[in-house]
């Protein structure tokens, strides 16, 4: 039995299905853990094979490679330097199971399986796995040790349990995806209460990355059993932490450590666009992006986003001006281009627009320009924007904002075309406060340029998609502070028209916005995926039948 314990934290990235690369990232962080003389190196959650793996995990094939590769990490223990507690999926009487294995002296020295499975918001792990039994704890090195799995510790049955089978610290493995202020709801809301409810110090252990539509945020700590702060590991970046633990007159506790400050509000929302943004495109092999700059707030902070997240020299704009076009617009976008450093061209549209113009000339005979031609115009630009994304290979970015794409105020086909867009889950007001925060700051994970990034004029100027003379957003929707509020209220908080009128809105704004809302299902489920920022993201969190008659007044 020992009075202490050296014990790492490996907060890493992930590649999912990638276990060749995840094994030799968690083979090289052990032998750097053993240089700084640990007893044990703990991995994030599925770290194996990445998470969330999805119905990848109902292949045979990922179960058997999965199972060789985790006998292979377990031989590596054999030269007596640090164990390693790795999370992975495993199958037992038939069952799949989402489990933790500590892999020491060569061989799997014990596994314990998730208990608790979140079958909400992004989460459907009912469907795949089965739950385990009530966990008890390994035993290392003579110590008992609870090894709690990410939702186990959201529910205080699984905590309690290992402490009365004789747990004497706990270890718990997340694959934990970032939300705004989530960070203060794990140490606050959930580990301190299970730390003092046991009376034991719990690690947490994140891992970090983007992965499609989800990012992970990393933020690992240790609370002792007094729910006091002993660690915090940093958000948005790799990082391992070597942790000493000491047994004390009154159980164990871990001493004081690094702890990091972690991004205040609005980095956190920027770093979370730049990370999910940088792995989506490394992850499927493109070169770089390209976008459409309009000289518009929400296509600024985007060639912004690209170029924190992947240097400016692979980020690509193009400026496609219509006879709508301003010379402002092209004034900033200009402007915009050469403070992000990127690559800027300039393909008018008229050409086509002249084009499209006489093909429909007899088919629209007696008709009046309407929302059809000014359509037209961003399906131009979409088709143009996608030939430069096929002939060179960069991905397509789209740029619309979870205020347009809430109530259809996007063209599909047009400006919906593209292949990830880091602004779908952030409303405009998030995109004025990013814009502005990117201007005084770089962020910590920012790969682009110091200083500003966006002309002031682009954050000032009234938003306009200049499809036809004169043309203002608020033409069309409420004035953005408006119109946030009460998709606050309706996507996120799921409130009636009537609690919303009860707040001081509108009656008739208020149901006009609901109804452009259920009304503009069927292009969000067309829409390409983008970074997951608050509880009720479109896709993953909200599903919403497109067809239904149901309104709320």
């Amino acid at each position: 039995m020992t009075d202490s314990l050296s014990i790492t934290l490996a907060q890493l990235n992930q590649s999912v299905g990638d276990m060749a690369a995840n094994s030799a990232a968690m083979l090289a962080a052990r032998d750097r853990a053993r240089s700084a003389g640990a007893d044990l190196i703990v991995f994030p959650e599925m770290q194996l094979i990445g998470y969330p793996p999805e119905d990848l995990v109902l292949k045979p094939a990922l179960i058997e490679r999965a199972a060789t590769a985790l006998e292979q990490l377990a031989l590596a223990t054999a030269d007596g330097g640090p164990a390693m507690l790795v999370g992975s999926v495993f199958v037992r009487d038939g069952n799949l199971h989402n489990g933790v294995a500590l892999l020491d002296q060569g061989k799997i020295a014990a596994v314990r399986f998730k208990h608790e499975l979140p079958n909400y918001g992004t989460f459907d792990e009912v469907r795949l796995f089965e739950p385990g039994p009530l966990p008890e704890p390994i035993v290392f090195k003579g110590v008992m040790i609870g090894l709690p799995i990410c939702e186990d510790i959201w529910h205080p049955d699984v905590c309690r349990h290992l402490a009365d089978f004789g747990a004497e610290l706990l270890i718990c493995i997340n694959g934990s995806p970032y939300e705004i202020d989530k960070d203060t709801l794990r140490i606050d809301g959930v580990a301190k209460r299970r730390a003092v409810d046991t009376g034991l110090p719990l690690a947490y252990l994140n891992r970090v990355g983007g992965q499609d539509e989800l990012v992970f945020d990393g933020a690992s700590f240790v609370v002792n059993g007094d729910g006091s702060l002993a660690v915090q590991m940093a958000d948005w970046e790799e990082q391992e932490v070597l942790t000493r633990w000491t047994r004390t007159a009154t159980g164990w506790r871990c001493d004081r450590g690094v702890v990091e400050p972690l991004s205040d509000h609005p980095e956190d929302i920027y770093c979370a666009m730049v990370l999910a943004l940088r792995d989506y495109v490394d992850r499927n092999r493109f070169p770089g992006v390209v976008l459409g700059l309009s000289g518009g707030i929400d296509s600024a902070i985007c060639a912004a986003i690209a170029a924190d997240a992947l240097g400016p020299e692979r980020v690509w704009c193009v400026m496609l001006p219509s006879r709508f076009t301003s010379q402002e617009s092209l004034d900033d976008a200009t402007e915009c281009a050469r403070l992000i450093g990127c690559r800027y061209d300039t393909i008018p549209i008229q050409p086509a627009v002249s084009g499209f113009d006489a093909m429909l000339e007899g088919s629209f005979a007696d008709t009046k320009v309407d929302l059809t031609e000014e359509n037209l115009q961003s399906r131009i630009r979409g088709v143009t924007l996608m030939a430069l994304s096929n002939k060179f290979g960069p991905m397509l970015l789209t740029t619309g904002n979870k205020s347009e794409m809430s109530v259809g105020y996007a063209t599909i086909y047009g400006d919906m075309a593209g292949g990830y867009n880091p602004l779908k889950d952030a409303y405009k007001m998030t995109v004025f406060a990013v814009s502005k925060w990117r201007n005084r700051h770089k962020p910590k994970i920012g790969l682009g340029p110091d200083g500003p990034v966006i002309p002031e004029n682009i954050i000032t100027k009234p938003p306009s998609a200049e499809l036809r003379p004169d043309q203002k957003d608020s033409d069309s929707l409420p004035e953005y502070p408006v119109l946030d509020a009460i998709l606050l209220g309706l996507v996120e908080h799921d409130k009636s028209v009537d609690q919303l009128v009860g707040e001081g809105f509108e009656r008739d704004t208020v149901v006009r916005i609901e109804r452009l809302l259920h009304l503009a299902e069927y292009k969000r489920r067309q829409a390409p995926p983008g970074v997951k920022l608050g509880t009720r993201n479109f896709g993953r969190d909200r599903r919403y039948p497109i067809s239904h008659a149901f309104r709320s007044a």
